[in-house]
């Protein structure tokens, strides 16, 4: 039996003559298809609501009927939430502005020089903060690189656009928001990292330039022979893969002619992906800066004994400080290694900053910069990224157009990595297209009123090749953030993000929170279903396996379970 879930933003009007057509039926004209249509050996049940939302009315159609409907409703019933066409509407008096969208991998949210970071120097996202707007609670939906990224190009979340892990290619109709910029008749070019479907590096549709790379990449050519992908043609990388993308943006924008065509860059950096590789210049320029270990990685037994039995078990895998990526590897170092590297490419954004300026753009144009998801170093026990904790959900945001934007603006709203296509539309004079799950920040960097998300949604499906992270359902709020993991036995999590900022006191079995810890597994639940997900996707899994522990740290002990789950008496006494 399959379910098609039909998104509301694509109702389908039913007339009355094809209603006849789907054979006899009695009645009421004016449809809509509504929820949920359900194919079971060849008959097909349609729900259909009318619009002053009577009761639901069922029609059964056999075989025949079936048919007509197929014709009559393709896209309906294929399940598919991507447009079959790409319709561009334009916003009325509108005047298109050049855009660049500058994306890092693994950028944390307070790596940042005027986040008060205590060593990191990052002078050019300093200035787009001063001159321009920090989105300070921006988030992703899915704090994994290719999935991250999809919900960019797509303003969806993971589960509508199936690219659920970094090992599987986009679906082949999948539709980019570039497209639509393109067919505006808009300049686009897209430059570096693309990471979906790491063997295929062709240019993708929606961009009229491109240069990328297959996978990962690589911070310095791995051999004489290793190639970029420009424009479906190969050509050796020249050195340091952080310089030569800024230099191939500097390049792309000097041939531009803003007055007559509008453009958009998409510049992906591979920084700051591991393995960190700073430029020569940067290498070892942080090595003396003190560091230590967060809060949150050495709680007392009080607080661990309330923490998850996974995530204790983690601190000795692949993902935790205990036996990082299968090594010795030394956080500290690691950690300062990740910021030199990320010193080229701040030096990028001043340079882009200056190439507007020549041009005489800079005040015209947006340039909108964020990181692909966060990154842990030593939070909570663990490295990297995927679980629903701050560091690696939460994102770097800011955005600059002295003609839109008051220098120094600071939103506290939340937006997400699915409000970027959105956004960017909006500045070229574009509606947003309705299957889009985004909205378009604008507005708030403007400081007006309008009407925005109370909750924010997180999900993160478990991968056979790293299991010691499982499926993550997370709602966060302004003060809340409730977790829920499925398919194990442990804790829920709950914090509260003004008292306890850095996640350290589980509040799921507090008495005095039990009931916003039912509100909001019920708001979870409401926002899951409203966006279609209900269902997890899956894919098959990869060849790589992530599923190690080490002996000389403890590997052969599991933790012991949370104190909540452990009682000294029987609870049930009526068992017979």
């Amino acid at each position: 039996m399959t379910y098609i879930i039909i998104q509301k933003q694509r109702r389908i009007q039913v007339t009355e003559g094809d209603l006849w057509r789907m054979g006899e039926v009695s009645i009421d004209f004016n449809l809509e298809f509504w929820l949920i249509s359900r194919f079971n050996n060849c008959i097909l049940e349609l729900l259909l609501r009318t619009n002053d939302f009577l009761p639901i009315r069922t029609i059964m159609i056999h075989r025949i009927t079936l048919l007509l409907v197929l014709a009559l409703f393709p896209a309906s019933v294929s399940g598919s939430v991507f447009p079959s066409s790409i319709d561009v509407e334009k916003k009325k008096g509108a005047k298109p502005r050049n855009v660049i969208f500058v994306l890092t991998d693994d950028h944390r949210y307070d790596a940042m020089g005027f986040m008060g970071h205590p060593f990191l120097k990052t002078p050019g996202l300093d200035s787009i903060a001063e001159n321009g707007v920090h989105l300070k609670n921006a988030f992703v939906t899915t704090s994994l690189c290719s999935p991250s990224r999809a919900s960019i190009l797509t303003g969806l979340y993971t589960h509508k656009h199936r690219v659920i892990d970094n090992q599987r290619d986009a679906p082949s109709n999948i539709v980019y928001f570039s497209e639509y910029l393109q067919k505006a008749g808009y300049n686009t070019a897209y430059m570096g990292k693309w990471h979906m479907g790491g063997g295929n590096d062709e240019p993708r549709p929606g961009f009229d330039h491109w240069i990328s790379f297959k996978g990962q990449g690589h911070y310095l050519p791995p051999s004489p022979d290793y190639t970029l992908n420009i424009n479906g043609e190969r050509v050796k990388q020249k050195g340091y893969i952080t310089d030569e993308l800024n230099d191939y943006a500097i390049d792309w924008l000097k041939e531009q002619k803003p007055d007559e065509e509008p453009f958009f860059l998409y510049l992906s950096h591979k920084a700051v992906h591991a393995n960190f590789t700073p430029a020569e210049r940067h290498e070892g320029s942080y090595t003396d800066e003190p560091w230590e270990v967060p809060d949150s990685g050495n709680l007392s037994r009080e607080l661990a004994e309330k923490t998850p039995r996974w995530l204790r078990d983690q601190r000795n895998s692949w993902h935790g400080i205990d036996f990082p990526y299968h090594s010795e590897l030394d956080v500290e170092l690691y950690y300062k290694r990740y910021c030199e590297a990320f010193r080229a490419v701040d030096e990028g954004v001043v340079r882009i900053i200056d190439q507007l300026k020549d041009m005489g753009i800079y005040e015209e144009t947006l340039i909108v910069y964020m990181g692909d998801n966060g990154f842990m170093f030593g939070e909570h026990g663990l490295i990297d990224k995927r679980v629903a904790y701050e560091t690696s959900i939460r994102v770097p945001m800011l955005m600059q157009c002295p003609d839109l934007f008051k220098g120094g603006t600071v939103v506290e709203d939340v937006v997400a990595n699915i409000d970027i296509g959105p956004t960017v539309l909006e500045a070229m004079g574009l509606e947003t297209p309705p299957h889009m799950d985004g909205k378009s920040f604008i507005a708030l960097g403007q400081k007006k009123e309008i009407k925005w998300r109370d909750y924010f949604l997180y999900v993160y499906y478990w991968e056979k090749a790293f299991p010691q992270s499982p499926t993550v359902f997370c709602l966060r709020g302004d003060r809340y953030k409730y977790i829920t993991y499925y398919g194990l036995w442990d804790t829920d999590e709950l914090f509260d993000l003004q008292e306890d900022p850095g996640e350290t006191n589980n509040l799921i079995n507090s008495p005095e929170h039990q009931s916003i810890v039912r509100e909001m597994e019920d708001q979870l639940y409401a926002m899951m279903d409203d966006a279609g997900g209900m269902a997890i996707p899956l894919n098959q899994p990869g060849q790589f396996n992530g599923d190690k522990r080490y002996s000389r740290r403890g590997g052969w002990n599991a933790s012991d379970f949370p104190a909540s789950h452990v009682v000294d008496e029987p609870i049930n006494r009526n068992a017979h």
